[in-house]
């Protein structure tokens, strides 16, 4: 878990660290910033933390301004030595209040509700987010009465011809296929393989060469060299070199 510090005093930001370092050595301090404009140039640049430690009165301003400038996603504790910025901070959504000076019993409760909402969050995230597609680990190929069980990593490419599909493997076996590369394409994973034409889908490991050809398209030779250089259509080059890329 990530923390961050706002606060334009030395002592404060010095006892702040001191308290931390004491109850929850487990969260780490990304830095401590004292006013408006280095904090929005730090919470636009960087990944949010996911906790703040937030002083109202800082070096150029109020602080709740920030909260106008800076889309802030983070939970924020607000700490201040007047109370008349208790409805203020409420309004930005601010998980607690503390008052300043700050004591370790309330400091320590304050951050334990903050890291229960941080965690509650998270699992509920966890809880929501949907299984990722199963994509194909192998395939099973028929050649007489035997079975052939063909990994996945040891797949080069494949292709199709006269309307049948090939499988191809590192090792230059060739295997037909009872699928379409409609089908195949929508089975193998797309981090590791990819549609070069209608005719052929690739492995990463499979190109050996990509020179240019006539009509902003490219030619991509594969190996093993059991087919011809593929032609790569000049609508499909954009699409191959954001997978090369990858």
């Amino acid at each position: 878990m990530t923390l961050l510090i706002i606060e334009d005093e030395i002592p404060a930001q010095m006892q702040l660290t001191r308290l931390l370092r004491k109850y929850f050595p487990d969260i780490e301090i990304l830095g401590s910033l004292d006013s408006i404009v280095t904090s929005q140039e730090w919470l636009s640049s960087n990944p949010a933390p996911d906790i703040i430690l937030m002083d109202v009165e800082l070096s150029d301003g109020k602080c709740f301004e920030l909260f106008n400038r800076v889309n802030i996603t983070s939970k924020v504790i607000i700490t201040t030595a007047y109370e008349d910025y208790a409805l203020p901070a409420f309004k930005t959504k601010c998980i607690d209040y503390l008052l300043k000076p700050i004591g370790e019993r309330d400091f320590k409760e304050s951050m334990e509700r903050c890291i229960a909402f941080c965690n509650a969050e998270e699992a509920l995230e966890s809880a929501e987010e949907p299984p990722g597609p199963e994509y194909r680990t192998k395939f099973t190929i028929k050649i007489g009465n035997h079975i052939l069980i063909a990994d996945v990593h040891d797949i080069a490419f494949f292709y199709s011809e006269n309307k049948a599909t090939y499988l191809v493997t590192t090792d230059r076996k060739q295997y037909f296929l009872d699928s379409s590369l409609e089908s195949l394409e929508q089975q193998l994973n797309p981090k590791d393989f990819f549609r070069l034409s209608r005719s052929c889908i690739t492995s990463l490991a499979a190109i050996s060469n990509i020179s240019k050809h006539f009509n902003s398209r490219l030619r991509v030779t594969l190996i093993p060299d059991v087919i011809e250089p593929v032609l790569v259509s000049r609508a499909r080059v954009p699409l191959l070199m954001e997978w090369l890329d990858r």
